[in-house]
């Protein structure tokens, strides 16, 4: 007897958790939507008295003018083995703790 009451206590808490889920999809998705009716100033208030805020790109994606970039922020180009070692090289002889001694591992 007491198996079916943790049944059923645990089914009641798994459905309630199922339904806050869905319940918080549905609302996060119509708070996303950033759709607003012509009434509501811009210092609105969301459902759950959190204020409102407007998507702003990051400053890295501006460029001096204030524009989006389009382009991809990346390019990697392909270099040798021995090209990437000789710039790490240099980087780690041109930093401030560089003895001047390397250890040479063959």
């Amino acid at each position: 007897m007491l198996h079916l009451l943790y049944i059923l206590a645990f089914t009641i808490l798994a459905l309630i958790a199922v339904s806050n889920l869905i319940r918080n999809l549905i609302v996060f998705s119509v708070e996303g939507d950033g759709v607003y009716s012509k009434g509501q100033s811009s210092n609105a208030r969301g459902r759950y008295g959190s204020k409102v805020v407007r998507s702003v790109p990051h400053p890295e994606f501006l460029d001096s003018t204030g524009n989006i970039i389009k382009d991809p922020l990346l390019v990697m180009r392909s270099i040798d083995v021995q090209d990437a070692r000789a710039h790490l090289d240099a980087l780690y002889e041109a930093s401030p703790g560089y003895s001047g001694e390397i250890d040479k591992e063959n």
